[in-house]
């Protein structure tokens, strides 16, 4: 990891972490929806961080740098929609506020690989990671609240495929997307799905599921 990634997931030099990824995302984005979409897609992508940093084997202060800054990330990726929602501004414009702020740039190359018609690469684990949760971690929610308590604990991953089958179920969600992340990934799209799913439930009350 770059010392300047180093700083800016760690809240160092630029003071930039968690509480100023929220504070910013919440400047731009008064939708209640859109604030628990950021979350569900943090809440995946900070687990997949954390499984990253073990695999990678990162001592503590390593650790903690590598999760604050997927969880930055994620809480960051459409904080401009709102504002922006056009292929044409978004995530363009967000980006280049995150420029003028000095957020990190490995975070500012992953939002911008989210979004399939940028032309960026999604070449690094975060990036990756980023937009493997995105449609998932939407899908997931809409699977959540139509069952009858709206819980995701009652959520499960043959339910999840049956629903992925369902083109009238959530038809705003692109399932290529969502296999296209797992095989980015390298991983199992039925393994993807639970993990996800998992790391939600953990959270559930975070985000009124």
């Amino acid at each position: 990891m770059s010392d300047c990634t180093r700083n800016n997931a760690t809240g160092g030099e630029s003071g930039y972490g968690r509480a100023q990824a929220w504070q910013l995302l919440t400047e731009w984005t008064q939708s209640e929806n859109l604030r628990k979409h950021a979350l569900a897609v943090e809440i995946c992508v900070t687990a997949m961080g954390e499984a990253e940093a073990g695999r990678l084997a990162l001592g503590e202060a390593e650790r903690a740098a590598l999760v604050e800054l997927y969880s930055t990330t994620a809480l960051l990726h459409d904080f401009d929609y709102e504002r922006h929602p056009t292929a044409a501004e978004h995530p363009f414009v967000g980006v280049r506020e995150l420029e003028r702020l000095g957020w990190a740039a490995e975070l500012r190359t992953a939002i911008l690989g989210h979004a399939q018609y940028s032309g960026v690469a999604r070449v690094t684990h975060l990036a990756k990671a980023l937009f493997a949760c995105d449609e998932l971690s939407g899908f997931l929610t809409a699977c959540a609240l139509v069952k009858p308590t709206k819980a995701i604990v009652e959520v499960e991953v043959a339910g999840v495929r049956r629903k992925m089958k369902d083109k009238a179920f959530a038809r705003g969600v692109n399932r290529e997307d969502i296999v296209q992340g797992a095989a980015e990934l390298g991983v199992e799209l039925d393994a993807h799905i639970g993990f996800c799913l998992e790391a939600m439930k953990r959270r559930a009350g975070e985000l009124g599921l």
